[in-house]
Parts: C-alpha cells; structure tokens; sequence
C-alpha cells in the first residue's frame, strides 16, 4: 500500500466528470480530498491524498493522464521564501519526514522538497511565514 498526497488540475472541459469516482471504482484507491476548487465551466483544482496498492496507483494516475488531468506531487507546491528565511530553525522540529533539517556545519535550515509530504505544519510554525505552499 501507498500513500500519496497530490494535486489534480482539471481543464474546463472535465469539471463535470466523474474523474474521483472512477478512481475509486474502476482502481480501487482511498481518496481523502484536502483541498478543492471545482467550478462548473471553469478549470478545477483538487488536492487528494490517494492511498491504495502500488500497481492500482500507477494505473489510476494513467487513467488520470489519458483523461487530460494534469498531475503533480504535493510536495512539489510547498516552498521556502529564502528571502523571508531567518534560519531561526522553529520548523524543524514539527516536519514529521525530516525534510527540513539543520546542517551540523554551517547551522542553516535545509530543505528537500523530495522529502516533504505536503501536511503544511511548517506553513503553521514559521515565524517569518518563509515556508509557503502554491497551487
């Protein structure tokens, strides 16, 4: 079983189709939906963690491709503002996969997006607001 959070944009001309549903029915995946944006005659955005086994997830996100929705990680929409950045450090501890880490050496804050599984609580303790999330 996998687990993964990511962000579906749908072109104007799928808002209206059943896209979640046959994910669900035809490749038997879990959805828990975190976020949405889904107008009729507009473009849509949906944030789902999709859980389900590995070779289901794959077909799913075939399935998602060929219907025209754009996929992408999460994770790939959080970012750190290195301008706002003041090293002060208070995210680290709350990242549950340890993408943000202190380097032993020069003491900075380090980031690795790859890592970052999109739940937001270094959004919620950053005291400069520098970790930020873009849909």
């Amino acid at each position: 079983m996998i687990s993964k959070k990511i962000v579906l944009h749908f072109p104007r001309k799928l808002v209206d189709q059943p896209i979640v549903y046959k994910l669900v029915k035809e490749f038997d995946l879990q959805f828990n939906i975190l976020r949405a944006h889904v107008t009729p005659e507009e473009e849509g955005l949906m944030v789902l963690e999709l859980t389900g086994k590995k070779e289901n997830f794959d077909k799913g996100m075939e399935y998602l491709k060929s219907c025209g929705v754009l996929t992408q990680p999460l994770s790939r929409d959080v970012t750190r503002n290195e301008e706002k950045c003041t090293q002060c450090g208070a995210c680290v501890p709350f990242c549950p996969s340890d993408a943000l880490t202190i380097d032993l050496v020069s003491r900075k804050v380090e980031f690795n997006n790859k890592k970052c599984i999109g739940c937001e609580l270094c959004v919620k303790v950053c005291p400069p607001r520098a970790m930020e999330v873009h849909f």
